[in-house]
């Protein structure tokens, strides 16, 4: 699974690909042409970047007639998600035990400081 995600990742990086996308949730389908017209870049940065995302399997173009049309593909963005949580989850499970470690040293250092003035 590492690898897909990577792409994701990859193609998620570029700011261009990011509002691609954006504009592709709003739309629910639109050429390079449509979507240059909302970007300060070419259509043919526009049909590059989206090569890069097809790759990934964020979106997916389907001919129409002489024009291309674009679609999100969400199951992509949905395992990366889901790797993302299984991470964040791994990491909480790990600060979590770090936290009991830190909280039961602090508490037999009090225990034993407290012994100490008790015995005084």
């Amino acid at each position: 699974m590492a690898e897909p995600v990577d792409e994701v990742l990859t193609a998620l990086a570029d700011p261009t690909r990011r509002r691609l996308l954006d504009l592709l949730a709003v739309r629910g389908a639109a050429s390079a042409t449509e979507l240059a017209g909302d970007l300060p870049v070419t259509r043919q940065a526009v049909v590059k970047h989206l090569a890069v995302l097809d790759a990934a399997g964020l979106v997916t173009g389907r001919r129409t007639g002489r024009e291309v049309r674009y679609e999100v593909r969400s199951a992509a963005l949905d395992a990366t998600a889901r790797w993302m949580a299984t991470l964040a989850a791994d990491w909480d499970r790990r600060l979590a035990r770090i936290k009991a470690v830190a909280e039961a040293a602090e508490a037999a250092e009090a225990a034993e400081a407290a012994a100490r003035d008790g015995s005084r």
